[in-house]
């Protein structure tokens, strides 16, 4: 389990300590105040500026706050909206392209500057929250994809030996179903090991 693993209740007020956060960010007065309340909830901070290398060790971080206004493409050694760990974006400009930028690295939370005294928790649970509901969603959405493409494998396979061998739909899937039983497997795993068998045939008679 990671730092991040952490239930999707709200987070009590040292839910985070022995956290360590990322700050991407120029030295200035506003990284300063991050620190500081990042401090009063049991999380160190380290700083990193302009960039943080492609080979870098993101593991040790909990969190990433990134500033928006010099931001730039390639800054991080991941893809957009694709952070490891939950990020919070500084924004200080409103600018159309600044926003659009911030937009597509996929922020799970923000803090607009200058940073005073207070916000930095509230930014902490919000993008915790966010991060962990992005991927809960992105794995329901992958397996309900697998999951299409085992129900297409087994039409398809099912299709083909109808056609083969002139059964009916209900026969043709039984005999899929058996041939699955005797293997100890799937009927989707069948399916797909029939239709690799089938593709193979053309392949060994071409070359």
């Amino acid at each position: 389990m990671t730092k991040t693993d952490r239930p999707s209740a709200f987070p009590t007020w040292g839910a985070f300590e022995n956290w360590t956060a990322l700050i991407v960010h120029r030295r200035h007065a506003n990284v300063d105040a991050i620190t500081q309340q990042l401090q009063r909830i049991g999380v160190d901070a380290v700083e990193c500026w302009p960039d943080v290398p492609k080979n870098a060790d993101i593991t040790p971080f909990n969190i990433v706050f990134f500033d928006v206004d010099m931001g730039y493409d390639g800054q991080f050694p991941w893809q957009p909206q694709q952070a490891p760990v939950p990020t919070v974006a500084l924004i200080g400009s409103e600018a159309p392209g600044r926003i659009d930028w911030a937009l597509r690295q996929g922020a799970d939370a923000q803090l607009i500057k200058p940073i005073g005294s207070a916000g930095v928790y509230s930014a902490l649970v919000i993008a915790m929250h966010n991060f962990h509901r992005r991927h809960a969603l992105a794995t329901e959405i992958g397996a309900l994809r697998e999951s299409l493409d085992q129900r297409e494998a087994v039409a398809q396979a099912t299709a083909i030996v109808m056609l083969a061998e002139n059964l009916s739909p209900k026969q043709a899937y039984q005999k899929l179903r058996l041939a699955a039983m005797a293997e100890r497997i799937s009927v989707e795993a069948a399916a797909r090991r029939f239709l690799n068998e089938q593709q193979a045939g053309p392949d060994r008679e071409r070359a």
